[in-house]
């Protein structure tokens, strides 16, 4: 088994691809060679390249293998394109005897609709050995058998063919007999052992031979018969068949015991002819299980089922035997004769099982296979479909049919086809078989939806509710699924100028409309709109329909007295003269309604009269007439009120007032004219509202006057009051400390902080503005508030003020001291006035207790500073900052005015010469404006 396995790899792989041929549907055909054995998984061919598609194609085209057999040697891997066993192939299996296996199956590949054939050979492999039908053949010959004799051998059995069936046979020893092979009409191998010289069995009875059986497969295989010979006593002449081959014919369906025919030997010995014996030989199972041989008479009959589909021809070896043993053969060719005992398959091969509407005639529905296993005219099928008109079979190649479209179809007439398909053979009596098909139609959207009636009229009410429906309409469309799904949509349209969606609209899904807004019967009695209906398919379809909407009216106006006009202003009467008679026509009051039907059919009534026995009013033309003689003690005065009342549900009405004269003469008429009193209610109520608003304005302008004055005198007394506060309020500055070895100690930076205050206002706070660097200059004058300084300031930028003569820069050599300060003379004892050295810092605690005393100062109108300092703090070491202001970080000192710095200069000594600097006027307060103004006139 090895090396069975082993030979199956030396085999080569034979690949043969015809060219493709144009038969539709098929559209080529490939021939595949392979060796027999092959594993599972094993590669076949390469079924994509070979028929020159893309692998894709495959895929996409769902392929898939269609055998017509029981068994799927061969499968399909669709993503590789490839062909690879799927079952085991044995040769001998599958062909048998047969020269020549192959097996054919097809390719079928859909959208579109393809098919393939291919054919697979199968090549035979040597994997089977010579095989004899005993292990031990017994011969008895007689010893009188002449040199020359024949003696009949079962020839060995090889299943292989070609070079590996069965070659050639050795037999050893070879010193009485030998063989001879010759072919018989069944193309096998006949052995036969001829006697070389006699047989003497006196001298040996029994004689053992080897046969030897010999392939010619490469390794070679062979198979071995034990022959055992026995020497017998004289027999003479062996038995002779009347005929060397026999033929009969048997149909398949022969009942068991059926006589095929009967074979006859003869022996020219006396009475060797009763004593032969019939046997086959050589016979295979199948030979076994269908026939027997009756070993006295030699009638072969049937014992099994012969079936035409599986044999056609029989092939027997009949041997004949006397008691001496002297044998001769014969062969017996026993043909089948077909009956028509198989009815047609059929085999559905591809098949949609949904088909659109809209396919063209002659697309293919399905692919079928119709095989019928007899012959000749029993195989002759003729396939039909019955009463449909829509679809027809066309036959492609041998046993294969389409199902082809041979009409229009339309879903909507017919959903679904059962087509009934029928094979019918040519047999005596035809067999037939048939398949139903169920051919679902897919919906293609090819109809619009559709309204029951070209056009609709629809009602509403005027001064209906808004958002609630008033109609409906409704589209059928005769598609199915999504292609039958309606939606409703309002044309494009305008209505007095405005769009249709501002009156109403419509839901699209149930195609109810819906009002907006109200309408108004007055101003729209009717108009005209488009409704479409499409479906949902694609393209979609789509249908109109036209809604004539009418607008119905209600009684939603009271009528309109066009006369006589009633007017507040003037007095209108109708004058009667006393001498009119019975139904004098004394006005006619006219009225209309701007409604409609009998909303606007009006009625007039007297409400109330003066004398209601003197007049009346005709119910429908408003006529007032007298009812009666006019006579003298009729007032003059005649006052009627006419009601005038439509017909609506509920009904609406409006009133008038009528004023009749009862005279003769106008001037009898001015003299009473006078006396008419005119109903003043409603000026009355017009003249009160108008002076209660005139009220309300006049009080609000006097307190929006009384607010803005107070406003405006609030403020400009603050800004006097700090005009006059400017100058008394102090400045004072921080100042460097003087340290116990007399030198002046230096600070990375000096603070410096401005206070400003009122003298009339008790919630002034302290602020603290911005720190002072040591060259800042510090100016008492800039005493103001804040929005004073920025205006101050915009006058600076915009005008810049000639220097001050009245300040100067004073450089001397000296540390800065007290008002009138100066060098301390040499000798002088004690301390001068108003000299000595600087005091030390105050700290922070104490700047606040001075900033408040000076505040306090302030608000007491005192023009001096008093000593209101701790009691450490002497007032003559404090600074005179009214007169001198000192610059931090240099020895220079400001001073006010030139004259009062002469005493200090006779206490210096010597003026050192130093260059005169001009400083730049700082901006002035008021008051020193107003100084400096006075100097000038003078």
């Amino acid at each position: 088994m090895a090396m069975r396995k082993n030979r199956l790899f030396e085999w080569p792989l034979c690949v043969f691809v015809v060219c493709a041929f144009s038969v539709y549907p098929v559209a080529g055909q490939v021939r595949y060679s392979i060796p027999e054995e092959m594993t599972l998984g094993s590669f076949v061919g390469d079924i994509a390249k070979d028929l020159g598609l893309e692998p894709q194609r495959l895929v996409a085209g769902t392929a898939r293998i269609f055998i017509a057999g029981d068994s799927e040697y061969v499968g399909l891997d669709r993503e590789k394109g490839q062909l690879l066993v799927k079952e085991r192939m044995d040769r001998e299996q599958l062909c048998a005897e047969m020269p020549a296996c192959s097996f054919s199956f097809d390719v079928i590949l859909e959208n579109p609709m393809e098919l393939f054939r291919v054919t697979v050979e199968v090549l035979d492999i040597n994997d089977n050995s010579p095989v004899f039908p005993k292990r031990e053949i017994e011969l008895e010959i007689s010893e009188l058998a002449v040199p020359g004799a024949r003696f009949s051998i079962e020839s060995a059995v090889d299943q292989d063919v070609g070079e590996n069936a069965l070659q050639k046979y050795i037999l050893n020893p070879t010193d009485h007999f030998n063989l001879n092979i010759q072919g018989r009409i069944d193309d096998s191998k006949h052995i036969e052992m001829v006697l070389q010289k006699p047989l003497d069995r006196e001298k040996t009875k029994h004689h053992y031979l080897t046969l030897t059986a010999v392939d010619g497969g490469d390794p070679q295989r062979s198979g071995t018969v034990k022959i055992h010979i026995v020497v017998l006593d004289v027999n003479d002449n062996a038995p002779a068949f009347s005929q060397a081959t026999y033929k009969a014919f048997v149909p398949e369906n022969a009942v068991k015991g059926t006589l095929i025919t009967t074979v006859s030997a003869t022996d020219a010995d006396e009475g060797s002819s009763v004593n032969i014996e019939y046997y086959f030989e050589h016979a295979t199972k199948s030979i076994q299980e269908l026939f027997t041989i009756d070993p006295i008479s030699g009638e072969v009959r049937v014992v099994g089922d012969i079936d035409y589909e599986k044999n056609k021809l029989f092939q027997i070896k009949v041997k004949a035997k006397d008691h001496g043993g002297l044998t001769d053969s014969c062969g017996i060719v026993i043909d089948v004769i077909d009956v028509n005992d198989n009815i047609p398959k059929i085999t559905v091969m591809s098949f949609s099982s949904a088909l659109p509407e809209d396919s063209v005639p002659g697309t293919i529905v399905a692919m079928i296979n119709i095989q019928d296993l007899d012959s000749a005219e029993n195989a002759e099928i003729t396939c039909s479909i019955h009463n449909n008109l829509h679809f027809k079979m066309e036959s492609s190649l041998s046993n294969y049919y389409n199902l082809v479209t041979e009409s229009v179809l339309d879903r909507e007439q017919t959903a679904e086809y059962n087509i009934t398909i029928t094979a019918v053979d040519g047999g005596s009596p035809p067999l037939s078989s048939k398949k139903t098909l169920s051919l679902k139609i897919s919906d293609v959207n090819d109809h619009s939806p559709q309204f029951q009636q070209e056009s609709y009229d629809a009602y509403v009410f005027e001064n209906n509710v808004p958002s609630r429906s008033f109609f409906s309409v409704s589209a059928t469309d005769a598609d199915l699924g999504p292609n039958a799904k309606v939606s409703y949509f309002l044309e494009d349209g305008s209505l007095n100028g405005a769009p249709l969606s501002a009156y109403l609209t419509v839901n699209s899904d149930s195609g109810v409309l819906y009002a907006v807004k109200p309408f108004d019967y007055e101003q729209i009695k009717s108009f005209k709109i488009n409704v479409k209906a499409q479906d949902g398919g694609s393209p979609p379809l789509s249908g109109n329909v036209t809604i004539n909407i009418f607008i119905k009216d209600e009684n939603d106006n009271v009528p309109q007295v066009l006369y006589p006009v009633q007017t507040s202003n003037s007095l209108v009467a109708e004058m009667v003269p006393r001498s009119a008679d019975v139904g004098y026509l004394v006005t006619k009051v006219v009225a209309v309604d701007v409604d409609s039907g009998q909303n606007a059919w009006l009625s007039y009534k007297l409400q109330k009269a003066t004398d209601r026995a003197l007049f009346e009013v005709g119910l429908q033309n408003g006529e007032i007439r007298t009812i009666r003689q006019v006579t003298d003690k009729d007032a003059v005065k005649q006052k009627l009120t006419v009601i005038v009342e439509d017909n609506g549900q509920p009904s609406r009405s409006a009133t008038v007032n009528v004023n009749v004269a009862v005279a003769d003469s106008f001037p009898e008429l001015l003299s009473e004219f006078s006396d008419f009193t005119v109903d003043r209610e409603y000026d009355n109520k017009l003249t009160f509202y108008l002076v209660l608003a005139l009220a309300v304005v006049s009080v609000l302008f006097i307190f929006s006057i009384i607010a803005i004055v107070t406003v405006k005198i609030y403020r400009w007394r603050q800004n006097r009051l700090f005009y006059k506060s400017a100058a008394n309020l102090p400045v004072i500055p921080y100042y460097p400390p003087v340290y116990p070895d007399g030198t002046l100690g230096t600070l990375q930076r000096v603070y410096n902080y401005e206070v400003c205050g009122t003298t009339d206002s008790r919630m002034s706070n302290v602020k603290i503005v911005r720190p002072y660097s040591q060259n800042t200059l510090v100016d008492v004058s800039c005493m103001g508030t804040m929005q004073r300084e920025e205006r101050e300031q915009e006058d600076v930028n915009g005008e810049q003020n000639p220097p001050n003569n009245d300040w100067r820069l004073n450089q001397q050599g000296q540390r800065p001291g007290p008002s009138g300060a100066g060098p301390h003379p040499e000798g002088a004892g004690g301390v001068v006035p108003g000299t000595g050295p600087w005091p030390n810092p105050p700290t922070e605690a104490e700047q606040i207790q001075a900033l408040m005393a000076a505040a306090n100062e302030v608000s007491e109108a005192t023009a001096t500073l008093g000593p209101r300092y701790n009691a450490q703090f002497p007032m003559q070491h404090v600074p005179d900052y009214r007169q001198n202001v000192y610059i931090p970080g240099s020895t220079a000192t400001l001073t006010a005015n030139p004259q009062q710095m002469m005493p200090q200069q006779a206490l210096q000594g010597p003026p050192q010469a130093m260059p005169q600097v001009d400083i730049h006027n700082a901006a002035q307060t008021p008051a020193s404006k107003k100084k400096s103004t006075k100097k000038d006139k003078k």
